[in-house]
């Protein structure tokens, strides 16, 4: 009878962590999604960015390092900025569902030709990564960025889309958002910004700790003058969700 005991136990123990398991991850895609609606109405106080630079910071030691970020809501940015955003990340931002099939079919096709695999994220895709993940390009992130960005697109208009972005994003060593950066660079408000100080912002995007919109190269200020034209050729301000 022990004997029978004890195998009907060796039976159960699988099924038993098959269900903790089960129950982990419905917890888990509950709390997500209840996270992403939460956070279409409310401001985030931090990102998971920050958060990983905050730590690494801490681990580092001692270094002149500092952290700043305030939000600033849609109404007190100037439009100038958003479509600054969209001209030089993501062109079809208004009407993508999250992801950019052409460009990620070119960034393939580039990659097959020899070229080094470069990025075809979305803006949304970027919020996603910016606001609950970490870096790096495994296919576990990759693949939560894109349950991410499902949620983002499905729960929220493109207006807060774009919104959060301009506030979480990183223009430089530690300057995270509008407020910040346009605070930081040009000692004005963010809703103050005009087209070039905006086009600017959005030139560093690609490697903010590389690229300093206070000391812009020659090939920052080309950038800039390409982001200008393409905003400008997309309609200006016009262009953005509403």
């Amino acid at each position: 009878m022990f004997d029978g005991r004890k195998a009907r136990v060796k039976r159960s123990l699988p099924r038993r962590v098959m269900r903790a398991l089960a129950f982990a991850i419905g917890t888990w895609i509950v709390l997500s999604i209840l996270a992403v609606a939460i956070l279409r109405v409310v401001r985030p106080l931090t990102s998971a960015f920050m958060i990983e630079r905050r730590i690494a910071a801490f681990v580092s030691g001692p270094r002149d390092f500092s952290l700043h970020y305030r939000w600033t809501p849609w109404d007190q940015v100037s439009k100038q900025l958003p479509i600054a955003l969209i001209a030089a990340e993501d062109q079809k931002f208004p009407f993508h569902h999250g992801f950019d099939i052409d460009a990620i079919q070119d960034a393939i096709a580039d990659a097959e030709d020899g070229d080094r695999l470069r990025g075809a994220s979305t803006i949304s895709q970027q919020v996603a990564k910016n606001l609950f993940l970490w870096n790096g390009r495994s296919f576990v992130r990759k693949g939560l960025e894109a349950y991410f960005t499902v949620l983002i697109e499905t729960m929220w208009p493109k207006r807060r889309i774009i919104e959060v972005y301009l506030n979480i994003a990183e223009f430089g060593d530690g300057i995270y958002g509008a407020a910040a950066a346009s605070e930081r660079y040009f000692h004005k408000s963010p809703a103050e910004l005009t087209a070039r100080e905006s086009a600017l912002l959005a030139a560093a995007l690609p490697n903010p700790r590389r690229y300093h919109v206070d000391r812009a190269t020659g090939y920052m200020q080309q950038r800039a003058d390409w982001i200008q034209r393409q905003a400008a050729q997309l309609g200006g301000p016009g262009y953005l969700p509403r």
